[in-house]
């Protein structure tokens, strides 16, 4: 009888330890916080108070600084009429000293994982305007970047990378910019299924660049009144940049003229061109009047890379292709294993492409 009523007892304390360790506040992590900035106030100071997985949020207004993000936050505007701008002198940091508006930056050993960026106006910087390098699910949504001097919104050296809903205008390169790497050669790198989806691209040199990646997709986006519509760059390094789908897009009248570069000849009507990729699935896009007389001039053109390499087993698919000059469909590497099925067009160079 006393066994019994000791393992009662040793049972009931037991449970009783378990419940109070499920009780609200045990041992539990602080809530996230939410750190207001008013226009006046620093953005970077709120960064340094925040402790990871906190909301930096920031009312309407003018902002003229360079921020610097190294820690899981969230930050988010109240609209367009939240605009980050260039100060008159660059802000100290990294970020300041590279000339870009916002970045996301890791290391090597340690990527800075699960930024989100939300709702807010990013322009006018030298550089580029929300920059990532190291990063793991940075999330970019309803933002608008515009007017910087280089990229719009981009990556390097990032995995999972969401970009969703953005409008992406005015700036002097590419709308959206995704690399395995800005300053070094090399083969191209996975990206973990990134994903470019539903951004209005306009008034760029290029609408979207995807260079040296693989397992990414850029669908349903608009780009329209750049020099060229969506880019896909691969080069001789291997692995070569491919294993991409590029589908359901809008690509129309991309014929602002852009001149040539060390790299590139001048730009003008292109509207979706891979270079030295393979295994790319270029599927259900409209492309429309894209005309110009560049050799990567066309509605869907392949052209082989700066170094020669061409293109090889890619797929191009159900797309459909109207009023593209000199052709809807160019394939003017003619490299090995490229098939097209099911394409709506009228004008293919060489012809049966269509």
């Amino acid at each position: 009888m006393r066994t019994r009523k000791l393992r009662y007892v040793a049972g009931l304390t037991a449970a009783l330890a378990i419940e109070l360790t499920q009780l609200p506040g045990a041992h539990a992590a602080p809530a996230p916080t939410v750190h207001t900035v008013k226009p006046g106030q620093s953005i970077q100071a709120a960064v340094k108070a925040a402790l990871p997985g906190d909301t930096i949020r920031l009312r309407a207004g003018v902002y003229r600084e360079n921020v610097q993000i190294t820690k899981t936050l969230t930050l988010r505007g109240a609209g367009r009429t939240t605009v980050l701008t260039a100060p008159d002198t660059a802000s100290a940091n990294a970020c300041g000293k590279a000339g870009h508006g916002v970045c996301v930056t890791g290391t090597a050993q340690h990527p800075v994982r699960n930024v989100r960026i939300r709702s807010l106006t990013v322009s006018g910087f030298p550089k580029n305007g929300i920059w990532g390098s190291r990063t793991v699910r940075m999330d970019v949504r309803d933002t608008l970047a515009e007017k910087n001097g280089q990229q719009g919104i981009g990556q390097q050296l990032s995995t999972r990378g969401v970009f969703v809903r953005n409008v992406s205008r005015n700036n002097k390169e590419s709308g959206i910019f995704l690399a395995n790497t800005v300053d070094a050669e090399g083969g191209a790198t996975d990206a973990k299924g990134t994903r470019v989806a539903e951004n209005r691209l306009t008034g760029n040199r290029i609408g979207v660049v995807v260079r040296r990646l693989r397992n990414l997709t850029v669908e349903q986006n608009t780009a329209a009144g750049n020099c060229g519509g969506v880019f896909v760059v691969g080069d001789e390094s291997k692995p070569r940049a491919g294993d991409l789908t590029i589908a359901h897009n809008a690509v129309q009248a991309n014929n602002s003229y852009c001149a040539p570069n060390a790299r590139l000849p001048f730009i003008q009507g292109a509207g979706i061109v891979l270079t030295g990729a393979e295994t790319t699935r270029v599927t259900g896009n409209q492309v429309h009047d894209n005309v110009g007389t560049s050799p990567m001039s066309g509605g869907i053109v392949l052209f082989k890379s700066v170094v020669g390499i061409a293109n090889s087993k890619n797929a191009i698919s159900r797309n459909v292709l109207t009023g593209n000059k000199p052709a809807d469909m160019a394939d003017r590497d003619k490299g090995p294993g490229n098939v097209f099925t099911g394409n709506v067009c009228t004008l293919s160079v060489p012809t049966g492409r269509c």
